[in-house]
Parts: structure tokens; sequence; C-alpha cells
């Protein structure tokens, strides 16, 4: 999201730098929504030559001869940052869109970095593209339409090719490059573009979904970037009405939902927004990933009107699916016992999401266990 930091805050209760309350009144702004303050560096921070905003490390710079260790920060998690040792540049690119940098690390194989934030790395990207990927499909009992907002390293591809319901997988990445650098350095991910099932758009994710046919899809999964700067319009109402528009009665929505620890308010935010349009159900659930801010990452998954969907108990269990768990590779996280655990939510989270202990319509159910 180059030119994005400072502008726009992914919470939409914030608005010029201030949060008022009901009655008016202002009150602090959440931490993680100081998104002007937070990109400024921190006292005593140093850009890197090759290791941008959101991380420290040693320098890796021959211009910096003092060994001193560096410190990154980024709007979405002001004040904390996370280190990995890098081994070797393998690519530093700048799309019209971001910055693309891809390098070995030390520990976690190589890692894919857009605009400064870790989008994969290859030892715990499993975690991610498996949940994101099966706790939709799994919760149907036969998907055979499917589209993915964003996903250009293939990984999401990868995982719903298992499924052999499904008949049409369309994926519309805004970035080229982001695909065409996991094809040279993340095979294993890129595969999932050699299915004959997929349909590759490339541009915007939101003029395209204005375009689908009502009722379209089985399921939509969001494997987007942090909402900042252009990507906050896919945490915005109009954005998830065009999605519930484009899925059929009783189909699912899974989007990457930030993490508990950092973005409650975020979260909060996106729950009132979907109760409002899913007339299904919206639940909340999350997974580890180790590398990501704070280690862990949430999933908003939600139906819509029609037949009810349990995404607590899969109906489509992975184990049951003929070839599923060893289709192109091992399944390495997503099993259904992780499916059930991943809606077990933390005491903390239902009281700081309030929504979460709200008594909905059963038209608008949540789940909390």
């Amino acid at each position: 999201m180059e030119g994005g930091e400072g502008k726009g805050l992914g919470c939409q209760k914030t608005m010029d730098g201030k949060e008022s309350s009901k009655n008016g009144s202002v009150g602090a702004i959440p931490s993680c929504c100081l998104k002007a303050r937070a990109s400024a560096p921190e006292h005593d921070a140093k850009c890197h030559s090759t290791v941008v905003s959101g991380w420290f490390s040693e320098s890796q710079s021959t211009s910096d001869k003092t060994g001193k260790t560096m410190y990154f920060n980024n709007p979405m998690w002001p004040g904390e940052a996370h280190s990995l040792k890098v081994k070797e540049i393998l690519f530093k690119g700048k799309s019209e869109y971001q910055e693309v940098l891809v390098f070995e690390s030390l520990a976690y194989g190589k890692v894919l970095v857009l605009d400064g934030i870790v989008q994969l790395t290859e030892k715990d990207e499993c975690a991610y593209q498996e949940m994101i990927a099966h706790l939709p499909l799994c919760s149907l009992p036969s998907p055979k339409t499917v589209l993915v907002v964003g996903g250009g390293d293939g990984g999401v591809l990868r995982e719903i090719s298992r499924h052999n319901s499904v008949e049409l997988i369309d994926i519309c990445e805004i970035d080229k490059m982001v695909i065409d650098v996991s094809k040279k350095y993340f095979p294993e991910l890129a595969v999932g573009f050699e299915d004959p099932r997929v349909r590759l758009h490339i541009g915007d994710a939101v003029e395209f979904l204005r375009q689908v046919p009502r009722g379209k899809y089985d399921a939509i999964i969001v494997d987007s970037s942090d909402p900042v700067g252009p990507a906050q319009e896919l945490v915005e109402k109009p954005f998830f009405d065009t999605i519930a528009k484009a899925l059929r009665p009783g189909g699912v929505l899974c989007n990457m939902a930030e993490s508990m620890w950092l973005h409650t308010h975020l979260i909060e935010d996106m729950i009132s927004i979907c109760r409002e349009t899913f007339k299904g159900s919206v639940h909340y659930a999350w997974a580890s990933v180790p590398t990501y801010p704070s280690g862990i990452i949430g999933f908003l998954i939600c139906s819509t009107e029609g037949p009810h969907v349990d995404f607590v108990n899969p109906i489509n269990p992975i184990e049951k699916l003929e070839g599923a768990d060893k289709h192109k590779r091992e399944l390495r996280f997503y099993n259904s016992e992780i499916h059930s655990a991943a809606f077990a939510l933390p005491a903390f989270l239902k009281r700081e999401v309030s929504v979460l202990g709200d008594s909905p319509t059963p038209s608008q159910r949540i789940c909390v266990s």
C-alpha cells in the first residue's frame, strides 16, 4: 500500500485523530489505530537498507559499522516489532502498489514481505493457508464455486484444490508482481495456480465483486493485507455488502480478521458490520502463526441467510475427502479437531469485544464456544 501510511484508519470509530463516544465526548484513541503517530520513526530508529517498517533486526547494511540493533515501527502494531535473522536477500522490487521483498531467514526459511509486513514464511504458512481455506469449505456439504480475494502467493488456491467437489476457483489479485515472485521463490504455494479449475483475474477486487452475478459463489475467502491505506475499504460495510450479494443462500465468507491481542476494537467493528450484513451467522476463530504480530491471526467467518451452516462442527471433514490430506503435499496444521477448537475464545476477548457477549436473534447467531 505505497503511500498509505498515516492515511485512513482501520478503525471506523476513529476520525480526524480522535475517537468520539456516543455522547460526543472525546476518548482515548485505540493504540493500534494511532497510524499517523506510529508511522513516524521511533526515537533512535533507523531504516535498514533491505528490511523496512514493522521489523527490528541486526543491521545487514555494510554502511552501518556499529552493529547496533535496528528498530522499526508499523502503524498496525505501534511500540513492538518482530525480528528475523536475514541470511540472504533474494528479491527486492516495487510494483505499482507496494514494495516486495523476499529473503532467506535463518529459522523460518524463505519469507515474503509486502510493504514491510510479513505475509508468509515457508515454515509456518501452513497454519494460515490451511485454516482460512478449510474453515469455510469443510463447513459446507459440497462446495462447488469459490472466490479468493487477494491470495496472490497461491497458498489458498493450493488448499482449495484439495476439495474434489469444487468446480470453479476464481481469484482476484491486484498485484501481478506478487504472483510472479511467488511462482519463482515459493513454488510449494504457487502450485495452486496450476489447478485447471483456477481462473485468474488481475485487478481491483472491489470492482470485480460489483460485476459478479448475485448468488454466484458458495464460498468467498478474503486473503487481504492489513487494513492500512487502500486496503481499508476491505473491512468496511460496502465491501461486505458486495460479498453477501455474490454468495448464494447459505454461502459462506472467511475473512482475515487480525489479532485478538492487538486489534479488539477493529474486530468488534468488523463483527458489528457483518451482523448487519450476513443474516445466517457470524463467528470469530483464530489460529497460531508465529511470524504474525502477537503470534496469532483471527478469521471472521459468516454465512448468508439460507440453509444453516454449523461452522463449529465440520459437516465436510477433511479426513473423509479422498486424497485431500496428501493432495500436492500433506496437511501440516489443519484437522477437524483444530477446526472446532479454533472457535473457543478466551475470556478477555469476550469481555473486550462486547458484541460477542450480546444475545443476537436466531438469524444472527454468534458462536462463542
